[in-house]
């Protein structure tokens, strides 16, 4: 069965004593696996272990709630969906789900009780996690919320309201402990499957791409922006340092100063799925995240380490930063 990634938003903010300790305790600190073991269920150790292979993870929990009011929010959380930690009026850190389980014992020891004897014994441990710098306000307005809404609780997106932050924030969902897939029921969907095997894709064509290419290859050949390889031009594409689809109309006119050239090679998607960024003055930035895929992280060790981007200005800043707190991967902050 297909996960359908959802958004979960996390209420937690870091200027309050207790919950800054709790993050710095088992987010800056990932738990370590086997100290715990008395504690933990020898099957989620395994799966862990599974997920983790080098024996720690980031660990979060949820409260029951007077009431067990959270149990039923926290029923609609699986592993693969995204979780957004929220406080003092930004995002700050996000991650994928990869393990769900309760241990009351377990969150005791690692967070303590509040002050109505209650503990954050519905626990999560996070994958693929990176920090963000994303005001409340730009939320509320992307999402169409209302000016003074806040999160308050812990809380599952409405479906249009995920898709907008997926797209927003270019999200990938990391590998989750998910029961393996039952052939039988899948071979038996395909043997039934009945629709069209072939539909025509439909595309919306965009007035200024042509234009975008043309100001910025000058001639059968240019450098890519990234790793600065002198290219035909059938193998760079005129890419957005902002995303486009949240560019404003004035932005996308700003033709001299919102694209840059990149080669399909491999630097496109490494700066579309944020993997990369150009920092201020134009030095490449790598995200953290490349060392859990070798074969990114080999590509942007022979290519892209220690390079500085010549297209960066400062005109063009305002897009590199957009890009650097809404799409890169960034460590999280400590």
């Amino acid at each position: 069965m297909i996960h359908v990634m959802r958004i979960v938003m996390q209420p937690a903010r870091r200027s309050e004593k207790d919950v800054d300790q709790h993050y710095q305790d088992t987010i800056v600190s990932p738990v370590v696996f086997d100290d715990h073991a008395d504690l933990l269920n020898a099957s989620t150790v395994d799966q862990l272990k599974q997920l983790f292979p080098d024996g720690r993870a980031q660990m979060w929990g949820i409260v029951p709630g007077k009431k067990n009011v959270n149990v039923s929010r926290i029923s609609k959380m699986s592993p693969g969906d995204w979780v957004f930690f929220s406080g003092d009026k930004r995002i700050y850190f996000g991650g994928t789900v990869a393990l769900m389980w309760h241990n009351r014992k377990l969150a005791t020891r690692l967070w303590g009780t509040d002050h109505a004897g209650s503990t954050w014994e519905y626990m999560y441990a996070l994958s693929g996690t990176r920090g963000f710098d994303i005001p409340i306000e730009e939320i509320r307005t992307l999402l169409q919320w209302n000016p003074n809404r806040n999160i308050m609780g812990i809380s599952v997106l409405k479906e249009e309201d995920g898709e907008a932050l997926q797209t927003l924030l270019t999200l990938d969902s990391a590998a989750a402990a998910v029961g393996p897939a039952d052939a039988p029921d899948e071979e038996t969907a395909v043997a039934d499957f009945d629709g069209e095997l072939e539909r025509t894709a439909q595309r919306a064509q965009r007035g200024e791409q042509a234009a975008l290419k043309r100001r910025l290859l000058q001639s059968s050949t240019g450098n890519c922006a990234l790793c600065g390889r002198n290219l035909p031009g059938t193998f760079l594409i005129a890419a957005h340092i902002k995303k486009r689809s949240l560019c404003s109309d004035n932005e996308k006119r700003d033709l001299a100063n919102i694209a840059m050239l990149a080669c399909t090679f491999g630097c496109d998607a490494l700066y579309e799925h944020g993997y990369v960024t150009v920092a201020p003055e134009g030095a490449i930035q790598v995200s953290p995240l490349t060392n859990e895929i070798p074969e990114v992280a080999a590509y942007i060790n022979e290519r892209l380490v220690a390079k500085t981007v010549s297209w960066w200005t400062p005109k063009r800043e305002p897009y590199y930063l957009w890009h650097r707190t809404h799409t890169f991967k960034a460590a999280p902050s400590a």
